[in-house]
């Protein structure tokens, strides 16, 4: 009688092994890689369009992205990177823009005017939300919705002021890059 349950406690070691494997598995590494593109935004802004997804060093990953607006009154450059570390749940992730006192990477603080960033991912579509306070008190909310498809990715990014829409833009990006 011992063996069986040394054999049924084996077993369910190997399953719960096997769950806790699965569940930590993200399927974020389909998204690696570098792509450009072009849009014309709803203010009929011309933008030139860079995105590198990739991992990073502590078991997370990195976006690094730039925009070059083409106004009347001459170019504007935007660039940023953010790395995200997995949270606790499944495919959201945090983002770590800040070093704490101990080294660990940390979101910043949005009660402090800082944008509060969080990334997840469902089926093919990796969406990246920030969330600012503004000095009134509302909020605005930027929304990256990169998704997977046969070119590249489909960006589709919505700005919303105290849920008020403010700009869309969508464009298809092509992978240059793995």
């Amino acid at each position: 009688m011992t063996r069986y349950k040394t054999q049924i406690w084996i077993a369910l070691l190997w399953c719960w092994a096997c769950i806790t494997v699965a569940a930590e598995a993200q399927p974020i590494g389909a998204f690696y890689g570098q792509y450009i593109g072009h849009a014309t935004s709803d203010a009929e802004i011309e933008r030139d369009l860079s995105v590198t997804i990739g991992p990073s060093a502590s078991r997370g990953f990195f976006i690094a992205w730039t925009t070059v607006s083409h106004k009347p009154k001459g170019m504007a450059r935007k660039e940023y990177q953010i790395k995200f570390l997995p949270s606790a749940r499944p495919n959201i992730y945090s983002s770590a823009m800040q070093t704490n006192v101990f080294g660990g990477q940390i979101s910043l603080d949005p009660l402090k005017g800082d944008p509060y960033v969080w990334a997840r991912v469902k089926d093919k579509t990796l969406t990246v939300h920030s969330l600012t306070i503004t000095t009134e008190g509302g909020y605005q909310m930027q929304i990256y919705n990169r998704t997977l498809n046969e070119q590249g990715l489909l960006l589709e990014y919505r700005r919303l002021q105290s849920g008020e829409p403010l700009r869309q833009i969508t464009a298809q990006l092509v992978r240059v890059a793995n």
